[in-house]
């Protein structure tokens, strides 16, 4: 059956009635095969599925949303564009359990960048799909999530954040306000810098590692 996301999967090593579920979303111009990679170095009783973004930019990219920029340079991103694909994860997950025997109480959405922004979206809006995310080098754009995602019951929610301080993409500075908003709300977060661009540091992919397996 043809799910409504194209994705990469490596089925866990050792198969129980059910399984839990790492969802990796890649980042702008990027695509399915980018956090795919390391695969291999994650957990082996997890489904890992890797999702490719709905939006074909060229040459083997994908995007989740559009980013434009105006006369003077500035960026913008396209937030209906970002609530579709927000959706999108949102109904694949679904799909993926009725697919897989996925335990519905684990799925974990490990983004970067632009996955990043999104798995904040998804699991502001859909709590009760989501346990845990790990969002590395992105930032919260609360304006992509459900209108009344503060209302959502967040008590089983957990986050893990990770920014590189000399990231020339997304500001260190936009990263350091969400633990603060996260932790409004009254979800458990942990909250790590490095010192990188925008990227994933071997220490940065060591720690959220540990913190699944904790």
């Amino acid at each position: 059956m043809a799910l409504s996301l194209q994705y990469l999967i490596r089925e866990p090593k050792v198969k129980k009635e059910t399984n839990p579920l790492l969802l990796l979303l890649h980042g702008y111009g990027s695509n399915d095969e980018d956090l795919f990679s390391f695969a291999s170095e994650l957990p082996e009783d997890y489904y890992i599925i890797s999702a490719r973004a709905p939006y074909d930019l060229t040459y083997g990219s994908y995007a989740w949303y559009a980013i434009n920029f105006d006369a003077d340079e500035n960026k913008f991103s396209d937030i209906e564009q970002a609530k579709q694909s927000r959706d999108l994860i949102a109904n694949f997950i679904d799909e993926l359990l009725t697919t897989y025997p996925i335990d519905k109480d684990k799925v974990t959405l490990i983004g970067f960048s632009q996955g990043s922004i999104l798995s904040y979206a998804v699991a502001l809006s859909y709590p009760q799909k989501i346990q845990r995310v790990v969002a590395m080098s992105g930032y919260l754009n609360t304006d992509m999530a459900l209108a009344n995602y503060a209302t959502n019951d967040f008590s089983n929610l957990k986050i893990f954040a990770s920014h590189g301080t000399v990231d020339q993409v997304i500001p260190v500075d936009w990263a350091r306000k969400v633990q603060p908003a996260i932790q409004a709300l009254g979800i458990n977060i942990t909250y790590k810098e490095y010192p990188v661009g925008h990227g994933v540091a071997p220490q940065n992919f060591f720690d959220f590692k540990n913190w699944l397996q904790s």
